[in-house]
């Protein structure tokens, strides 16, 4: 080998050496960031010794896509659990204190308690106040269930907004790797953002890859609706500013077709989006519905009756918009939890005479019962109590059964929620598990390990050393040389 030819190995091992060392103090610096691929030199041999061909990334397109549909699957699930505990607290209280089960428990205890004293007036105000608080806690379960629609909608817009802006940078992120693939630029920093806005964009919707020639890659949903291609496809979303019982939110579209809400308490949703809509258009309007299905059998179970069997029942303790005529049997009426109220005429706070309560008479001399003005009359009370307890015909939408008793109804309300919440938290802690899981493994495949790297680091660094006494010698051969022929 010629001093030349020694000089250039030399020369090209330092050259070499020193974009290492680059790469690697990146990796170094860049250890702690998520979203950063570990880099690598490629060295090809050639006559002048070697070169660095080209940079390449740590990948693994198994683990990344596995990780996620992990992401879109923790972040559905997260998403229902924060809100049925959301909605839980707001509906029912603490502890369920504030439920339509524990104030119509109040109401009994109140209505028993009178029963036993019928001449006490005090306790006729005391069991229409009880009443009052039945009234109190569906009307305010309504507006709660209806705001958090509303929070739920304004939340679904917000996603939507995002969800096309981390489009938009996905595209063009995907232009810059498309154009510097074709020159033959190193794109690996581009690559990094494209990840991780892929990671982004699979917390508001599942996504799934598609690579074409030059790194250009094709986003589409999991069931294949394309979110990008070339372009950026829209995703459309209308708010609706105010909710009522009756009110149906507007869909999510993807490039013009509807986003699937999910199911079920450990749900079948990927992605935010989809367990937002869950959440707006199933679990708040089933609730609204068994919160309708009480108030309507509240008005039923208190009807006054006409002693004399030829006039039709007619609203008693509670009324309602379409009283005095009871609400059909069976039947939801949208929105009914949220405009019952205590009959003003048993209402003191309006004038009423609470002690109707006790004799009948609400909706006219007719529906007396207490003809003789008794001051120990207590039947119709009891009436009252046992109705409590007899079993009601519910509508089958409201998805707690078609027979049960007013008590047992509102108990039932609360159990479903609180299944429901079980199993999303069940689910949410299994469905992060994954994540973390497959983040993890991705992590050890295409992360820097700063061990590795600074053992690389070490190694270099003795190579630089050795190719700088190489070249030392050589210089000091070249001089001896230059000297030897003067």
């Amino acid at each position: 080998m010629s001093l030349t030819s020694a000089l250039s190995i030399a020369q090209s091992a330092l050259f070499n050496t020193s974009r290492q060392t680059s790469i690697v103090s990146r990796n170094i610096s860049e250890a702690s960031n998520p979203d950063y691929t570990r880099r690598s030199a490629s060295l090809h041999s050639t006559a002048g010794g070697a070169r660095i061909g080209d940079i390449r990334r740590a990948t693994d397109e198994v683990l990344f896509r596995q990780n996620l549909s992990a992401q879109s699957g923790w972040h559905a699930q997260s998403s229902l659990s924060k809100g049925l505990d959301t909605l839980q607290v707001n509906v029912n209280g603490v502890d369920n204190a504030s439920s339509p089960a524990s104030a119509l428990g109040a109401l009994q205890t109140a209505l028993q308690t009178y029963a036993a004293t019928p001449s006490n007036r005090t306790l006729a105000e005391s069991a229409v106040e009880a009443a009052r608080g039945v009234v109190r806690s569906l009307n305010d379960g309504t507006a709660a269930v209806q705001s958090f629609r509303s929070s739920i909608d304004r939340e679904i817009a917000a996603s939507v907004d995002e969800l096309n802006r981390l489009l938009a940078d996905f595209g063009a992120a995907n232009e810059e790797i498309v154009s510097g693939t074709r020159a033959g630029r190193d794109v690996s920093d581009a690559l990094d953002r494209r990840d991780a806005l892929l990671k982004q964009i699979s917390a508001h919707v599942p996504v799934s890859t598609v690579m074409r020639s030059n790194n250009d890659m094709v986003l589409t949903t999991t069931g294949g609706v394309t979110l990008f291609e070339t372009v950026p496809r829209p995703v459309t979303f209308a708010p609706t500013a105010t909710y009522t019982a009756s009110t149906a939110g507007n869909g999510i579209y993807v490039d013009g077709v509807p986003l699937t809400a999910g199911s079920g308490g450990n749900t079948s949703a990927s992605g935010s989006l989809a367990a937002n809509l869950q959440l707006r258009d199933q679990v708040a309007v089933q609730m609204q519905r068994q919160l309708d299905e009480v108030a309507r059998g509240l008005i039923t179970a208190f009807a006054e009756t006409d002693p004399g069997g030829t006039l039709a029942d007619a609203a008693g303790l509670f009324t309602w918009p379409g009283g005095p005529a009871l609400p059909a049997d069976g039947t939801l009426v949208d929105g009914l939890a949220g405009a019952i109220r205590v009959n003003p005429a048993m209402d003191s706070t309006v004038g009423g005479n609470p002690e109707l309560l006790r004799d009948g008479g609400a909706n006219g001399g007719a529906y007396v019962h207490n003809a003789d003005d008794a001051a120990s009359y207590s039947g119709l009370l009891n009436s009252y109590v046992e109705r409590l307890e007899e079993p009601v015909s519910f509508d089958p939408a409201a998805s707690l059964g078609t027979s049960r008793s007013l008590m047992a109804f509102s108990s039932e309300a609360i159990g479903w929620l609180e299944s429901l919440r079980q199993d999303a938290a069940r689910g949410a802690e299994a469905k992060e598990a994954l994540a973390m899981h497959t983040a993890a493994s991705l992590s050890n495949e295409t992360g820097v390990n700063m061990d590795e790297e600074m053992a690389l680091l070490l190694e270099l660094e003795h190579a630089y050393q050795a190719s700088a006494r190489l070249m030392s010698v050589i210089d000091e051969m070249l001089a001896t040389l230059m000297e030897a022929t003067r």
